[in-house]
Parts: structure tokens; sequence; C-alpha cells
């Protein structure tokens, strides 16, 4: 995992939204412009490098592409950052 790159992708507010969003599951592009309330070329911009970080994965279904969480990339995320809280070992 790339730390600093993921961090800079989680800084911005509207891809950690994006984020937020599909938790509850794969959206479509349109679905997630028309709730962020974006232009379809911010959230293209967006929707890239958060797939660069490895936090959202494409699949393409007949003339659609849905987007959703790459829960591993989280997983070891909260691993990493873990090391830094808690009882020393």
């Amino acid at each position: 995992m790339a730390e600093t790159n993921l961090f800079k992708v989680l800084a911005d507010a509207q891809r950690r939204e994006i984020l937020v969003m599909l938790r509850a599951g794969r959206m479509n592009a349109g679905q997630i412009a028309q709730r962020l309330g974006c232009s379809p070329t911010a959230l293209s911009y967006h929707l890239r490098l958060l797939k660069e970080a490895g936090l959202v994965l494409e699949y393409r279904e007949k003339n659609f592409v849905y987007y959703e969480l790459n829960t591993t990339v989280f997983q070891e995320l909260i691993l990493w950052v873990s090391q830094f809280g808690g009882e020393p070992t």
C-alpha cells in the first residue's frame, strides 16, 4: 500500500463522500454524480484517483460501469494505522 498517495486521495471531502456512498453497495457513475451534485468531468477525476489508490473497484455490466469499495485496502489501512495506538508490544 502506498500510504502517501492513499492519504492524499482521502484528503479530499468529495472523494470521502463517494466512499461513504459506496458503503451501501455498488453504484454507477450517474447515481454517484446525481447524489454528489458534481459534473461528470469532476466525478471522473475523483473516481480515477480512487481507483488508482485501490480504494474503489470498477465493474462493467452491459452499458454501465459500476463502482464499489475495495475493502481489502481499508483493512490494510486499519492495520497500518493501528500500529501507532494502543499498548506497545
